[in-house]
């Protein structure tokens, strides 16, 4: 009797892996009004000499990063701060209104200190959700806009690394919203001026957030997983 060897299936054949997408969020540099005036929309803000410091700073970091695409909010401190990333891969800077600062209305240009002294900004500071700025914008009108801004840009670009210039409370709000955060806590998250946040997106799995208020290591080592 001759023994024979079982045949062995062959293995089911298996599906590529979803490749991830990168969305680097970049705060602007500072201006002369950094930390004291709540600026807004208003046009003729400029970067101060620390802020352009900050935006080539940030060029350098993302230096080895194969970056697919830049946007800016269409404001000068955030166009200023993604002029040097541009000059540095060679892409243009597409300006983006979802990434706009929030809208303050009538807070706009107001300075920090006299708005802190009002009964309203408790509001702010601890249940934003349920404030709106005097003929402006609310907390989640504001963060309904940059969260369909990224999903419209990481759709686009899916698979690859996508920059986006933005300002301090969309980026709060967009990295609050990949956590899981409530808005009424996202007050509690630190942005600061030439800063990177980093989301990653993978198809059919929860978005997740790699690194907030980065100022200092290189970004080349970043993957998209």
């Amino acid at each position: 009797m001759t023994a024979t060897t079982p045949t062995e299936s062959p293995a089911p054949p298996t599906s590529p892996e979803p490749r991830g997408t990168l969305l680097l969020l970049v705060r602007h540099g500072e201006t002369p009004t950094t930390g004291t005036v709540l600026p807004g929309r208003a046009p003729g803000l400029h970067l101060s000499d620390r802020g352009r410091a900050q935006a080539e700073r940030v060029a350098e970091r993302l230096a080895g990063l194969s970056i697919s695409a830049l946007f800016s909010s269409p404001l000068e401190r955030a166009r200023e701060t993604a002029e040097p990333t541009a000059a540095r891969t060679g892409l243009a800077v597409t300006h983006d209104d979802g990434l706009l600062e929030c809208e303050f209305g009538e807070w706009t240009g107001s300075a920090i200190a006299d708005l802190a002294a009002l009964p309203e900004w408790q509001t702010v500071q601890h249940s934003p959700s349920a404030f709106r700025f005097p003929n402006g914008e609310s907390f989640p009108e504001m963060q309904a806009r940059i969260v369909g801004a990224l999903e419209a840009l990481r759709t686009a670009h899916a698979g690859f690394v996508v920059v986006c210039f933005s300002h301090a409370d969309p980026i709060k709000a967009a990295v609050a919203h990949a956590l899981g955060t409530p808005l009424d806590l996202f007050q509690r998250i630190v942005i600061s001026p030439g800063s990177v946040s980093v989301i990653s997106f993978v198809e059919g799995q929860d978005p997740a957030v790699l690194m907030v208020n980065s100022t200092a290591e290189p970004l080349s080592g970043l993957r998209m997983s």
